[in-house]
């Protein structure tokens, strides 16, 4: 008897890439489930075939029982099957070090590719602009989070409601194979290229379903990554004794107070070339990126699924110390249209060199294999090593060393309040900024170059009319008048163009620096959760939980994070420095191009109409 299978949310088939559209609630029949990357074949009952995303559907059981309640859709199994994979462990190299002002080894670095220009006109932001954001609550993180709570890649702009890591790692979609990843379609949210209102983007992405969002069977427990659970915290505060790790993270005290050690030689990467690839016999298609570090000149190739990978594996290795930026969101249709890939290259190619100029990230062995693999056996190898690595969540402190005095607990508290104060105030004026600028951005490319065409078409009717006047003493001031009604033309041409000359390399600087801020509320949850577990160990001494000694080192450990954070606070802020005053440069300095070209080509117009 042939499997069949209800479809939980609508899904749009891509043209030319044998996918099947269908909609919630059609019955299909499954042709074959295990197409491989998150895709079965199925047929609906015109008797059409193609593929349809897995856990877009729900199996229905042979004895017709309603698959809502004793169901589970395709993607739920494979996920349950891949919670019995065990995991082992490994150790990462340790980071180069050479002692350099952070803002003097910043300058080093190239800036040209971070940020180029969209040639689309519309506003990229709109749907953007709802980045991941983070969680201000400052509530005890010891008991108020629930630990089977998932932690999601959160698109709400919620600084007062309690959650998770906003960008935690959300586990497999399917199981099998470890490099039978998910799809470039898999995340419902499409984040669309060209300016929409944010209500229809929201809706375009619930109309996908949001079946991985909205799916409790398709997250993973906090605590399947030490750190980001209370265990994860006590596993490292309270251990008798910490193992020593391979790689080291030293933090020396420089100028500006603790800081990372930078590496003796900068590189950047260069994100070029994409390209449309396919797998699966040609039934399924994928872009595909070529990335060639400048020490190296070697070129890699990876798919948005790979980038996807890596931010996944800095993110459960580096969250607990160090903000790491989302990716450009997934999109589930258009994915192929040429303005969609060019902004996402531009967006993939911001974020790797972001990671280039972290000294920490930059140095770490998943980054310098993602980068520097030479084959498909040392790609996967270097892969599953990544993913067996126990040095993740809060167990990152475990490698740092400070080279500085211990701190007291007071002022551990008074520097972590410091960096949520003002990474608060930061984000609510960088948000600020973003609104600004998109409402100027609407008003340049809509309402105000229809201003000036007006004004030129009024005034090339007002010169017809006195042309038709017959009077033979006017002709020159008609010229004038209907070449001046051509000046405003041209200029509502430009007023439309300007912003992405402009305001379009400050927007995303912003969104940028939106996408790192939203990471620090839980940054600062960790902290506080640890110093207020250092203050309960008094009584936990009382009682011979732990001993005097056990506090001291909960103390020392605390502080350890304290430098960490401090260190990290210096390389965003040496980074904040260059980057805003790199970017409002170059706003600036476009905007006076572009009211000197109006004022030239009002200059010329008026030179037409001569004193009398």
């Amino acid at each position: 008897m042939a499997t069949k299978a209800r479809v939980m949310y609508d899904f749009a088939a891509e043209p030319g890439n044998n996918e099947l559209t269908v909609n919630e609630g059609e019955i299909i029949t499954i042709t074959n489930p295990d197409v491989g990357g998150g895709w079965l074949e199925g047929r609906n009952s015109k008797g059409e075939r193609g593929l349809v995303p897995t856990d877009y559907v729900e199996i229905l059981p042979s004895d017709g029982k309603d698959p809502f309640s004793c169901g589970n859709s395709v993607a739920d199994q494979a996920f349950l099957d891949s919670l019995s994979a065990s995991a082992a462990q490994a150790n990462s190299s340790a980071a180069n070090s050479n002692n350099q002002n952070p803002l003097e080894w910043l300058l080093s670095i190239p800036m040209e590719a971070v940020y180029s220009q969209v040639s689309s006109g519309n506003d990229p932001w709109s749907a953007w602009s709802s980045s991941k954001s983070g969680n201000w609550d400052s509530t005890d993180g010891w008991g108020a989070k629930p630990e089977g709570a998932a932690a999601q890649r959160n698109t709400s702009n919620n600084w007062d409601t309690a959650f998770g890591h906003p960008q935690a790692y959300q586990g497999p979609a399917t199981a099998g194979d470890d490099d039978d990843w998910d799809e470039d379609w898999d995340d419902p949210k499409a984040a669309a290229p060209y300016f929409k209102d944010s209500e229809a983007a929201e809706a375009g992405a619930a109309q996908r379903g949001n079946s991985r969002a909205g799916s409790s069977s398709m997250k993973l427990p906090l605590n399947k990554f030490p750190g980001f659970a209370k265990p994860g915290m006590e596993q490292y505060l309270l251990a008798k004794q910490l193992a020593k790790p391979k790689e080291k993270i030293p933090i020396i005290v420089g100028d500006y107070g603790p800081m990372w050690v930078y590496p003796t030689s900068t590189f950047d990467c260069v994100v070029a070339d994409p390209r449309k690839g396919s797998k699966m016999y040609g039934l399924k298609s994928y872009i595909e990126y070529q990335l060639t570090p400048t020490n190296t000149n070697r070129s890699v190739n990876h798919r948005y699924k790979h980038f996807d990978w890596l931010y996944e594996r800095l993110l459960v290795k580096f969250g607990s110390a160090i903000p790491i930026p989302s990716l450009p969101d997934k999109q589930v249709t258009g994915r192929f249209e040429e303005e969609f890939i060019k902004m996402r290259m531009e967006r993939l190619q911001a974020w790797v060199t972001r990671m280039c100029r972290h000294p920490v990230i930059s140095e770490s062995e998943v980054f310098q294999q993602f980068l520097n693999f030479r084959d498909e056996k040392e790609w996967k190898t270097g892969k599953r090593k990544a993913e067996k690595d126990e040095l993740v969540g809060v167990m990152i402190f475990s490698t740092m060393e400070p080279e500085a005095p211990d701190l007291d607990l007071l002022e551990i508290e008074q520097k972590c309040d410091a960096v949520g104060k003002f990474t608060k105030a930061m984000d609510d004026g960088v948000k600020e900024l973003l609104t600004v600028g998109q409402e100027h951005w609407k008003r340049c490319t809509g309402p105000l170059p229809k201003e000036y065409q007006k004004i030129g078409k009024a005034l090339q009717s007002l010169a017809t009319v006195f042309s038709s006047s017959g009077y033979q003493g006017e002709t020159d001031l008609n010229a004038a008048i209907t070449e001046a009604g051509k000046t405003y033309e041209e200029i509502a041409g430009l007023v439309a163009e300007q912003p992405k000359k402009d305001l379009h390399f400050l927007m995303e600087c912003n969104h940028e620096y939106k996408g790192f801020l939203g990471c620090f509320p839980d940054i600062i949850g960790a902290h506080k959760a640890a110093i207020e577990k250092v203050k309960e160990s008094d009584k936990l001494v009382a009682t011979s939980k732990i001993t005097p000694q056990d506090k001291q080192n909960m103390v020392k450990r605390v502080g350890t994070m304290s430098y960490a954070l401090q260190a990290e606070m210096n390389h965003f802020h040496s980074n904040r420095i260059y980057d805003y005053n790199s970017v409002i440069r170059l706003y600036l300095e476009q905007q006076v191009q572009f009211y000197e070209t109006i004022a030239e080509k009002l200059r010329q117009a008026l030179g037409r109409f001569p004193v009398m």
